[in-house]
């Protein structure tokens, strides 16, 4: 048997409890008891204690999106960074476990219920090269799947730029997502999935970046800008990838198909034209070379002398034959340069000794 409480501690808790709360009459403003603004000795705390400020958020939180960021298993280290990245960018992003690859896809349904999400961005690697990225609204629908492309974090020195962590990002969308419907559709999915709630726990009612999206060459570009307050103009934080739209379904991760990109090529299709466009390349160099080696081991034609070559051609004078009767004196064959001039000088000497 546990011995029992005597009544004066149970009496001393209550006062220290009854201690810190305000009294009835006084007015409770609206970050909540903590936040009051009369001096710590007036409710008799010591001094050296204060009380803790109210939060950031003061209003209710009314628009309670979650989003789940989450991959299977076998990605490369850049989409594990791309994917931290944007737990960081999204306060209200919520994380999970790698999923096995041999689930099915409805399964994430599942999850997201689980973890009380109702949007998801789930990122499906395959061979160990291509990067599939899933934005779902679960668990009614639609879903669009993407083939993640050029693909750049935040960790890269070229993204200069920094910004609050938690703050509230400007969505910037390009024209085009006006002008056609499943643009449109995608447009509505990225600001329910991107945009932070308004008063969310973990978020700053600060904004100082952009998210843009801007479709060039029938492909969706994300860039993510800071806002420099001095002169209103942009530096690039990151992380920066293109989507190349493959399907928009009706359910979340299945279900009837919306829309279906004919532009798509897949990268198997990609890797293919490649090597055959490489195979082509050598089989026209071996083709050169045959011809080349036909050619040399061919029978020389010969040609027929052509009778109009000799109409241009002029005789040369003929010069008068002389005949030489005496014979020429033999010069020494000397091959030593010294012995020559030796020779030389003995000549000489004797011509002088003549003479004289």
């Amino acid at each position: 048997m546990a011995a029992k409480r005597k009544r004066g501690a149970q009496a001393a808790g209550k006062a220290k409890r009854a201690r810190s709360a305000p009294s009835a009459g006084e007015a409770v403003p609206e970050g909540g008891p903590r936040a009051s603004s009369i001096p710590p000795q007036e409710h008799g705390i010591p001094p050296q204690e204060y009380s803790i400020p109210p939060p950031v958020s003061q209003g209710k939180w009314k628009n309670k999106e979650r989003v789940l960021i989450f991959s299977s298993r076998g990605i490369n280290f850049r989409t594990r960074h791309l994917m931290q990245d944007l737990r960081t960018l999204m306060p209200h992003s919520k994380a999970d476990t790698k999923m096995d690859r041999k689930d099915q896809l409805f399964v994430i349904n599942e999850v997201c219920e689980m973890k009380n999400c109702n949007k998801c961005i789930f990122f499906e690697a395959k061979k160990k090269q291509d990067l599939y990225m899933w934005f779902s609204n679960t668990p009614q629908g639609p879903s669009a799947k993407f083939l993640v492309q050029n693909v750049h974090t935040l960790a890269e020195l070229k993204m200069t730029g920094n910004c609050l962590r938690g703050s509230r990002p400007l969505l910037s969308f390009d024209p085009m997502f006006d002008r056609e419907p499943h643009y449109a559709l995608l447009k509505e999915l990225f600001i329910q999935i991107f945009s932070t709630p308004r008063y969310h726990p973990k978020s700053q009612p600060f904004v100082d970046h952009v998210f843009t999206f801007t479709i060039t060459d029938e492909r969706i570009w994300f860039r993510n800008y800071q806002i420099i307050e001095e002169d209103a103009s942009l530096v690039e934080i990151g992380p920066r990838f293109v989507l190349n739209l493959i399907k928009i379904f009706q359910g979340s991760f299945g279900g009837p198909t919306l829309y279906e990109n004919p532009h798509y090529q897949s990268p198997n299709m990609h890797r293919r034209l490649i090597r055959l466009s490489v195979a082509a390349k050598f089989r026209e160099k071996q083709q050169v070379k045959e011809v080349q080696k036909i050619k040399k081991k061919g029978t020389k034609v010969l040609v027929e002398e052509d009778p109009t070559e000799v109409v241009f051609e002029t005789p040369a004078e003929e010069k008068p034959v002389e005949i030489q009767l005496v014979k020429p004196e033999s010069k020494p064959i000397v091959k030593d340069k010294k012995k020559l001039r030796k020779i030389q000088r003995k000549k000489q000497k004797k011509l002088f000794r003549t003479e004289g």
